[in-house]
């Protein structure tokens, strides 16, 4: 990106304020008095130590230039060590999730079910020390970047990391008690979004022709709406489709593209039960619920 590295440039010899930011495919600086740089961030939520949901994403992935990861990482899955050793190896872009909290032993699980506490205990009990110790030094959301300064990225909403974005009415106050235009977050394990503007507000939810193949679905945003949009679960969808989900942000074309794509879901199911996992952990991935 020529633009981007003039401008770092410019304003080394000018004494200006700079950030440089390593970037997954490619290597781009921003200076905000000289130029905002264009990025595409692959956007990755909810893993929940699925191996195999998480390959498959990034097989199917279109060129990107940072990976940003929404939270829970682990949690439900058999991998939990195999999913944070690839998700490190994409990058440094994160925010906790709460089963990540959970596996770290830095909040309680009484809010949990039991299966999901059971997952949780499991899990902690699995991890390497440093991979314990990674978990534990996650940040709170929201993140931002320099290079988009009108994107936030959470787990579950900017007012609360914990809380559910399910409906258009759990979005509205978030929607409105920021001037960031546009959040990404996950937690919810539903692939879409909600958008609000002066006159209107309205929920997305992308559309697919098959259940079985890999596909995509354009949403491209206009400039005078506030966003919260969530790529989906990659590890645990909950909207029906049982296929992996993450989106592309493209802050040049100002549109998100949502994906799915089938994974080897025998063998994430086969390592949920070898770990004597609760056999419903690995029959929902089927479902998708």
């Amino acid at each position: 990106m020529p633009g981007c590295q003039q401008a770092f440039v410019a304003g080394v010899a000018a004494g200006a304020h700079y950030e440089e930011l390593p970037l997954g495919r490619r290597y781009s600086v921003y200076n905000r008095q000289f130029v905002r740089c264009l990025v595409r961030i692959l956007l990755l939520s909810d893993i929940h130590s699925n191996l195999e949901a998480l390959e498959a994403c990034l097989s199917a992935a279109p060129a990107y230039d940072r990976v940003v990861n929404l939270g829970d990482v682990v949690g439900y899955g058999g991998s939990p060590n195999e999913v944070i050793d690839r998700a490190k190896q994409l990058g440094n872009y994160f925010v906790r999730g709460n089963h990540d909290k959970a596996a770290a032993g830095l909040m309680e699980l009484s809010d949990f079910n039991p299966i999901a506490g059971m997952a949780a205990l499991w899990t902690q009990r699995q991890l390497t020390p440093e991979n314990l110790e990674w978990l534990r030094t996650l940040p709170q959301g929201p993140i931002r970047f320099p290079d988009v300064p009108d994107v936030q990225f959470v787990h579950g909403s900017p007012i609360d990391e914990d809380d559910y974005v399910v409906t258009l009415r759990d979005a509205l106050e978030p929607l409105m008690a920021f001037s960031v235009t546009l959040t990404f977050f996950g937690h919810t394990h539903l692939q879409g979004g909600f958008s609000l503007n002066e006159k209107a507000s309205d929920t997305f939810r992308p559309a697919y022709r098959t259940v079985g193949q890999a596909e995509f679905c354009n949403w491209r945003l206009a400039k005078d709406h506030h966003y919260l949009i969530n790529p989906g679960s990659v590890g645990q969808p909950r909207d029906g489709d049982w296929r992996a989900a993450f989106a592309v942000f493209d802050s040049d074309a100002l549109a998100v593209t949502f994906h799915r794509t089938p994974y080897n879901l025998k063998s994430a199911q086969d390592r949920i039960l070898d770990a004597n996992l609760p056999q419903r952990l690995a029959s929902r991935l089927a479902a998708g619920r």
